[in-house]
């Protein structure tokens, strides 16, 4: 038999467009806004490890790339993931 996973209890404050959104959503979708909460953070923080994964991909090849040109064209791609421009 599994074991259910623990839960914790949080609260989170939320602006309410933010909190008219997600109640939107959930009822879109036919779900509570607590499941499109759970959702929506488990989503970021997948993007957000994808994301540091190809900064370290990025770099790794960066730091390995010996022909100037590539240099130059994964140094610009570095910058445009670090400034955001």
């Amino acid at each position: 038999m599994r074991r259910a996973t623990k839960t914790v209890r949080q609260s989170v404050s939320l602006p309410a467009p933010l909190a008219a959104k997600v109640r939107s959503m959930a009822k879109g979708r036919r779900l509570s806004a607590n499941r499109i909460l759970i959702e929506l953070i488990e989503n970021g923080i997948e993007a957000d490890k994808r994301k540091q994964d190809e900064f370290f991909e990025l770099a790794e090849r960066f730091r390995s790339a010996t022909d100037s040109k590539e240099v130059k064209r994964l140094g610009d791609q570095l910058r445009r993931m670090v400034l955001g421009a």
